[in-house]
């Protein structure tokens, strides 16, 4: 990520801080739902990418267990902030302050990723994928996950779908393949928009 495309998220994101739990409580069902979903292992190493205040680490600490790991990396450092503070959510997880382009991880060291709401505001998503795949462990699970569906999101921002969205089918399909995993499934529904791969050999 460059400095300025970094700042750039940090100013946008930094001030919503303090109101980002209350303004995303509608998303917890979905949360839930996809973590389940994706049938993580006890005693598995999940990330949590952008992970804002971690609305999802207590449903992906109770999936992984206490012989789990959850490790929850955001850029924003008042995200982070909060998210440690939130509900002992800093005693069910790793907090970082990191690019997820350039994950402080050691390669093949987890065994799946949960990336809510991240894709479409990374300055190079090709690269950080290639990354995710770096600190994956063969056979790894990626979830790019949102509690709305592409048309709801395009419509929070006052636009509609295109094809060359980073979470447009075909795209998304090209960049994951591109960066080595493989696609599972790509749902894009209402109220879900979630994407399944594995890291391949």
């Amino acid at each position: 990520m460059t400095s300025r495309h970094q700042h750039a998220i940090r100013a946008f994101f930094g001030p919503r801080a303090e109101d980002w739990e209350r303004m995303t409580v509608r998303d917890i069902a979905q949360i839930e739902r996809t973590v389940t979903d994706c049938a993580h292992r006890h005693g598995s190493t999940v990330l949590d990418l952008g992970c804002g205040t971690g609305r999802a680490v207590p449903a992906l600490r109770r999936a992984v267990g206490p012989e789990g790991c959850v490790i929850a990396i955001d850029v924003t450092p008042e995200m982070v902030r909060v998210g440690r503070a939130a509900d002992g959510r800093g005693a069910l997880a790793q907090f970082i302050v990191a690019d997820v382009h350039r994950l402080p991880v050691a390669s093949e060291s987890v065994d799946a990723i949960h990336a809510q709401g991240i894709l479409p505001h990374l300055a190079d998503p090709a690269a950080a994928l290639r990354d995710w795949r770096r600190v994956t462990r063969c056979g790894g699970r990626l979830a790019v996950f949102h509690a709305i569906g592409r048309v709801q999101l395009a419509a929070i921002h006052q636009s509609t779908p295109s094809d060359d969205d980073v979470l447009a089918d075909g795209r998304l399909r090209r960049l994951l393949a591109d960066s080595g995993w493989v696609v599972d499934s790509i749902e894009d529904a209402t109220d879900r928009f979630l994407a399944l791969a594995r890291r391949g050999d």
